[in-house]
């Protein structure tokens, strides 16, 4: 998908949630961060010229870090989102430089998607399509979530996530076959 069809699919995914072009564009500050994160991603992937790069990506870093200090929410320009990604909540939303998420995601305010582990387990998560993360939760570590994954508010999930499955606790257990889909 290009840039401009991944906007339309994130902000499609806003007014399904409900609002209008006005409160989606202009006060939804999920809305702002994932914006801003396809813009700063389609320069980081494709300008190659030495200089300017560096010259728009530095622009780009200053109009991210604007958003963190308004919404608190932080998408580095290196990060892979898939189309769909909905940011329910502002606030204290943190995902790794390396990190990989899958398309139609939702995230809730809180959510940390983080580096952890030692040794060859030491990285940062692969998030498949279709999964609901609740607020508070923390995903970290070189592990996949799988498709279909609901974690449950004030969840740590520091191991593998098996598709269609419902994981809840410190440290997150698989509690439920239900999956994510009536939470996306």
């Amino acid at each position: 998908m290009s840039t401009i069809q991944l906007i339309k699919s994130d902000y499609s995914k806003y007014k399904k949630y409900g609002g209008n072009f006005f409160s989606i564009v202009f006060l939804t500050q999920g809305f702002w961060a994932i914006f801003q994160y396809r813009i700063a991603n389609y320069f980081f992937r494709n300008l190659k010229l030495v200089g300017v790069r560096q010259l728009i990506l530095f622009i780009l870093l200053l109009w991210k870090k604007g958003i963190e200090t308004c919404a608190g929410i932080s998408i580095p320009c290196s990060v892979e989102i898939g189309h769909s990604f909905y940011i329910g909540h502002f606030g204290g939303i943190i995902i790794n430089t390396n990190s990989k998420i899958g398309n139609n995601c939702n995230f809730s305010q809180g959510v940390t998607i983080g580096v952890s582990g030692i040794g060859e387990n030491r990285g940062v998560p692969t998030i498949g399509d279709n999964v609901y993360i609740g607020a508070n939760a923390v995903v970290s570590g070189k592990i996949y979530i799988e498709d279909n994954v609901l974690i449950g508010a004030c969840s740590l999930v520091n191991s593998n996530a098996e598709a269609n499955a419902i994981y809840l606790g410190v440290p997150a257990i698989k509690i439920s076959n239900r999956g994510s889909k009536e939470y996306i």
